[in-house]
C-alpha cells in the first residue's frame, strides 16, 4: 500500500518534468509557450464569464424559490408510478445545470437519510453517472464559437436519462 502512496505522489511532479522534458527535445520554447497559453485561457474564460453567471443566477433562483420542491410534489404520483423516489427529482434536474448546486442537494439527501443508506447510496451512484450537459454544452461550445449543437443535446439529455436509469437499475439490484 505504502508503493501506491509514494507513486501517487510522485505522479503529478512525473507528469510536469515529462511534458517538459518533450518540449525542450522538440526545440519548443516552453515557458513562453505556458504563457500563450495562459492569455488564452484568461480570454477564453473572460468571454464565457456571462454565460457562468446567468447558469448560477437561474441555479440560485430555483433553488430559494423553493420551485424545485414544487415541480417535485407535483409529478410524485409518476415518479411513485415507476418506483423512482421522488426525493432524486430536484437532484436530477439540478444535475443537468450545476454541478456545485447538485451537489448541496446530494449533501442535504445526506444529512437527511445518511450516506451509507440506499438513498444515500443511490444519489451517489447517481452523481457519477450523470453530467451538468447544459454547463458543460454552454461553456464549451461558447468558448469555441459553436452555435448550431446539432444532436449534441438530445443525445446528451439520453446519455443523462441513461445514466439515471442506470443508477437506480444498479443499486436496486445491489442493495435493493
Amino acid at each position: 500500500m505504502q508503493i501506491l502512496i509514494v507513486i501517487s505522489n510522485l505522479m503529478l511532479p512525473l507528469v510536469f518534468v515529462i511534458i517538459i522534458s518533450h518540449g525542450i527535445s522538440k526545440g519548443v520554447r516552453v515557458y513562453d509557450t505556458f504563457i500563450e497559453g495562459a492569455v488564452d485561457g484568461m480570454k477564453c474564460a473572460v468571454d464565457i464569464m456571462p454565460t457562468l453567471v446567468g447558469l448560477m443566477m437561474a441555479v440560485g433562483i430555483l433553488r430559494s424559490s423553493g420551485a424545485l420542491d414544487i415541480f417535485s410534489e407535483a409529478v410524485s404520483p409518476l415518479t411513485d408510478l415507476i418506483h423512482y423516489p421522488s426525493e432524486l427529482v430536484p437532484l436530477t434536474l439540478m444535475r443537468l445545470v450545476s454541478s456545485s448546486a447538485s451537489t448541496g442537494i446530494l449533501l442535504d439527501l445526506f444529512k437527511q437519510y445518511g450516506p451509507d443508506s440506499y438513498m444515500g447510496r443511490l444519489v451517489s451512484v447517481m452523481m457519477s453517472c450523470t453530467e451538468t450537459v447544459f454547463y458543460t454544452m454552454s461553456v464549451y461550445f461558447m468558448s469555441v464559437k459553436i452555435t448550431k449543437t446539432r444532436y449534441t443535446l438530445w443525445g446528451a439529455l439520453t446519455a443523462n436519462l441513461a445514466g439515471v436509469l442506470a443508477s437506480v437499475f444498479i443499486c436496486k439490484v445491489i442493495w435493493g
